[in-house]
């Protein structure tokens, strides 16, 4: 008998158990790649993970060389009040330039 009369495709396995077995593999695959998708989609849930990362790494890094970390701080909180100290200077500058003429 060929495929044609007994009605398969010849193409797939003709074993039942061969055939349970590769729905199961198939339903596998399908629910790693909707997981997948969901883990995607989830941008909120991303966002807490990466801000988790983002923690631990800090903390990781403080708890490494914890006087670097502080002065690395420290510089930064100088720099950045140095930058607004700066632009109010020039900010009012500008001012008094524009009354002068």
């Amino acid at each position: 008998m060929t495929a044609a009369q007994n009605g398969t495709s010849g193409t797939g396995p003709a074993d039942p158990d061969a055939i349970t077995a590769e729905i199961e593999a198939t339903r596998e695959q399908l629910a790693r790649t909707v997981e997948e998708l969901s883990h995607r989609l989830d941008v909120p849930g991303r966002a807490k993970e990466s801000a988790a990362r983002a923690k631990d790494t800090a903390v990781e890094t403080y708890r490494e060389s914890p006087p670097l970390v502080i002065a690395g701080t420290v510089a930064l909180v100088g720099a950045v009040l140095g930058l607004v100290v700066w632009r109010r200077k020039r900010a009012t500058n500008r001012r008094t330039a524009g009354r002068k003429r």
